[in-house]
């Protein structure tokens, strides 16, 4: 992909882009679904060494195109919307999974906490000719009033113990009462199983992992579906949780 071959506001930010970073386009194939994802080519300088499964504090995690991302684009690329279902992704990063969401028809919003990793998004989304993405900065801890979405997903954004409440806080506010939430996580995190215990009040939680194998070895990824218990027991009040130290651990399933 050329700066030429870009609308021009796309190709103005991806040359802003490159006077800060080395990057390319690389391809990602999901299914049927072939994607283009600008990404920085040289992590050195940005993750100075840190191991982000040892100690996640000021770790870049936007950086890099995540093994679990691949697996969640994977999932979104088979899953085929009715008309005018919403999509959300949280932490998106480059944005990946919601953008292979996109081209499998669903309107699409990428998210993250910083104008610049929403440039790369805008980027990703006009190389590949995707036109019904948005694009939203949001603070888990001050979110903004949005519409609720159909489906909320995200890679690696359960990396740091302190947003959990917050992040639970979003779910509430920006998922509808029916709606589905996807997240995909390298099964080495540790924070992952306190994340989903909390969650397992509200939400039932089914689980896959998926293999991958590459020249650094074998790695395994855990997608966990989330959907609200109230929708299935309309008496149960939101935000009413009980000690989730004191419940049953997260449900289990062969598939989502």
């Amino acid at each position: 992909m050329q700066t030429t071959e870009l609308p021009e506001k796309a190709a103005k930010l991806l040359r802003e882009i490159r006077k800060k970073y080395q990057v390319a386009f690389e391809n990602l194939r999901v299914g049927n679904t072939a994607l283009e994802i600008l990404t920085i080519q040289n992590l050195e300088p940005l993750l100075a060494g840190k191991d982000p499964f040892k100690d996640a504090s000021d770790f870049p995690f936007w950086v890099k195109l995540w093994e679990a991302s691949m697996v969640l684009a994977g999932i979104m690329a088979a899953s085929k919307p009715t008309p005018g279902q919403t999509l959300l992704e949280l932490g998106a990063g480059l944005g990946a999974a919601g953008l292979a969401a996109a081209a499998s028809g669903h309107a699409v919003t990428l998210s993250d906490y910083e104008p610049r990793i929403l440039d790369f998004q805008r980027v990703n989304a006009a190389a590949n000719g995707l036109r019904n993405v948005q694009f939203q900065i949001i603070d888990w801890l001050k979110p903004p009033t949005l519409p609720p979405f159909d489906t909320i997903i995200g890679a690696e954004i359960l990396y740091r113990e302190s947003f959990f409440e917050p992040l639970l806080a979003v779910f509430a506010r920006l998922l509808k009462p029916s709606g589905v939430i996807y997240l995909a996580h390298d099964a080495r995190l540790r924070s992952l199983g306190k994340f989903l215990q909390l969650a397992e009040p509200d939400y039932q939680i089914a689980a896959l992992s998926r293999k991958l194998r590459s020249d650094k070895g074998e790695l395994t990824v855990i997608v966990n579906r989330l959907t609200r218990r109230e929708a299935e027991h309309p008496g149960i009040q939101s935000g009413k949780r009980r000690d989730a130290r004191g419940g049953r651990g997260p449900d289990s399933h062969a598939g989502l």
